[in-house]
């Protein structure tokens, strides 16, 4: 039987200190039912003797520390899994807000998850398609993988975010019927909640996502809870019921203002601008969680998007996560007032798996070159560009103008595609050497003869 307990000492924020406790465990799920009658749900975030601070869910307004009952579960915070969850909506704690009916679990998991043997894990190495040039063209996501977003405040990341989650998929003989979106929402505002949910149900996305989408004016452990309720819902559908699950998860820089939040509450000792000094340990529980398992059917496959605060690529949220990931993706500020969209900086950007998931039998045979040389040719481009700006175009070479022009095309037909176009991998590639045509055959100069003569013909060349 559950012992009931009226020692609360002290609330400060969203904390609670009770004492005279027994048995009570880190992480444990509490019950508390304040004067009024009302109930309220929080976790154990800390134990010391007989003493639990409690991290409560809905805030401590209207909390009178004599008339306050507090009660520990014995479980952690679970979350309720079953294959109907894919098709519906959830708040950040995983109760359904879409009008729809309650989910019948198969099974009730700890959000928390289970660490994954790294000996059990297998090596990602199949593509998969976004649709955006940029990214599978250049950067190309790999199942299995954690690909994040840098983006900065008022880029269109959730532009961004929901263009992968409508185009994306993976390429094989009934793969695609075992394909899944996961998309956790973290603090944001009503409006971008609205639009990320009429924009899956447009679209007929829907029937192959789950959504959980957690407001900013939801308490900070809801916050803290949300992406661990998505990846708990990942991991079910990708290892028990052998699905490829793309998690994408917005906006991690909120996660992270969650966690700084509590951290302070606490009264722990501040690390790097404030955040707490695990915030590299916390992060990767989050992260650590994608991956593919030896010996089953399916995978998980990270997408975390994050803001960086005043663009700065420096900052501890974006510098953290780039130790623990595999690569990033760069929005750029530059690119959006061009009115690109997606406005993806390919340079910058990298996808540290990117040769394991393109080439013959994944892709196409001539991915790797065409990729090496438009990345070459475009930065060759942009620094011709800013050659002319300092002497004047007519100071250019004929070679530097054809790389200058192709910097100009790449940027607005590769890059600038639109957040409704889904390109194919081929549609990519086949632009990819349209482009190249404007450049001396003679500067081709990373890709492969045999490649040259099956995909850019002598008739067709450019420039001479």
């Amino acid at each position: 039987m559950l012992k009931e307990y009226r020692t609360v000492s002290e609330v400060v924020g969203p904390l609670m200190m009770v004492e005279g406790v027994e048995g009570v465990k880190y992480e444990e799920l509490v019950d508390i039912e304040i004067q009024t009658g009302e109930k309220r749900r929080g976790r154990v975030l800390e134990v010391d003797g007989d003493r639990a601070m409690v991290q409560l869910f809905e805030g401590s307004t209207g909390i009178n520390l004599k008339g306050t009952k507090v009660r520990f579960l014995g479980r952690p915070l679970e979350l309720a899994v079953s294959e109907d969850m894919i098709g519906r909506v959830f708040d950040g704690l995983g109760r359904p807000i879409d009008d729809g009916p309650k989910i019948i679990p198969e099974e009730r998991r700890d959000i928390n998850g289970v660490p994954m043997n790294p000996v059990a894990r297998d090596y990602p190495s199949e593509f998969i398609q976004t649709g955006i040039s940029a990214i599978d063209g250049l950067n190309t996501l790999v199942r299995g993988q954690k690909l994040p977003i840098f983006s900065g405040s008022g880029l269109p990341h959730s532009e961004v975010a929901a263009q992968i989650a409508r185009q994306a998929r993976v390429i094989g003989d009934g793969e695609g019927d075992r394909f899944a979106v996961v998309f956790a929402a973290i603090g944001i505002t009503f409006e971008e909640a609205q639009f990320f949910i009429d924009d899956f149900n447009k679209t007929g996305s829907i029937n192959r996502a789950v959504l959980f989408m957690n407001l900013a004016n939801d308490p900070a452990v809801e916050r803290i809870a949300t992406p661990r309720m998505a990846l708990t819902c990942a991991e079910y559908l990708a290892y028990e019921k052998d699905m490829h699950v793309l998690v994408i998860l917005t906006d991690m820089t909120n996660y992270a203002e969650a966690l700084r939040e509590t951290s302070a509450a606490r009264k722990e000792v501040p690390g790097r601008r404030g955040y707490p000094g695990y915030l590299y340990t916390d992060l990767s529980t989050i992260y650590e969680r994608a991956g593919r398992i030896r010996g089953r059917g399916g995978s998980i496959t990270q997408i975390p998007i994050l803001t960086m605060p005043e663009d700065d690529i420096t900052h501890p949220i974006p510098d953290l996560t780039g130790y623990i990931t595999e690569g990033q993706i760069i929005l750029s500020r530059e690119l959006y007032r061009k009115g690109i969209a997606p406005p993806i900086d390919v340079l910058p950007s990298l996808s540290r798996l990117k040769d394991e998931g393109i080439g013959e039998g994944k892709t196409r045979e001539d991915h790797a070159d065409t990729m090496n040389q438009l990345f070459a040719a475009y930065a060759s481009g942009k620094e011709a560009r800013e050659l002319a700006v300092i002497l004047g175009e007519a100071a250019l070479s004929d070679t530097d103008k054809a790389f200058a022009k192709f910097s100009d095309a790449f940027e607005e037909q590769y890059v600038n595609q639109g957040y409704t176009n889904n390109r194919s991998i081929t549609d990519t590639l086949n632009l990819g050497w349209d482009l190249l045509k404007i450049l001396p055959r003679v500067e081709l100069k990373r890709i492969r003869d045999e490649y040259l003569e099956k995909y850019l013909p002598l008739e067709t060349e450019g420039v001479e």
